[in-house]
């Protein structure tokens, strides 16, 4: 390896770190900055705030949607798989077949533990 490769990623990492920092500067100088009370209260929709903005949410709903991203992350592995499924003959469809067996299982056990109950 060449340090021609290193040098680009360098070089892509300092600006994907400094891009943000700069902006974020620039902003934080051209903008008026004046809180006020009637500012800094939570919003609603227009709807008056009753108690406290931080609650705590129930752990089953982060669950829930963290079993979402992952059976659709699922979906994102297996369409390229489909696509090229002549090609990749019989290992390739046991393949498949285990992965989505491994899934049903983290299925089978969210479903015992009652994460999917919304209630």
């Amino acid at each position: 390896m060449d340090t021609r490769s290193f040098i680009d990623v360098i070089v892509f990492v300092a600006g994907g770190l400094l891009f943000p920092i700069i902006s974020f500067g620039i902003a934080r100088l051209l903008a008026p900055h004046n809180p006020t009370p009637e500012k800094l209260t939570t919003y609603e929709c227009g709807v008056p705030v009753i108690g406290d903005s931080r609650v705590r949410f129930p752990v089953h709903y982060y669950v829930f949607a963290l079993l979402f991203v992952v059976f659709d992350v699922e979906t994102a592995f297996l369409y390229p798989w489909a696509v090229v499924f002549k090609q990749l003959g019989l290992f390739a469809l046991v393949e498949a077949l285990i992965f989505i067996a491994i899934l049903v299982v983290g299925l089978v056990y969210a479903w015992k533990k009652k994460v999917l109950r919304w209630v």
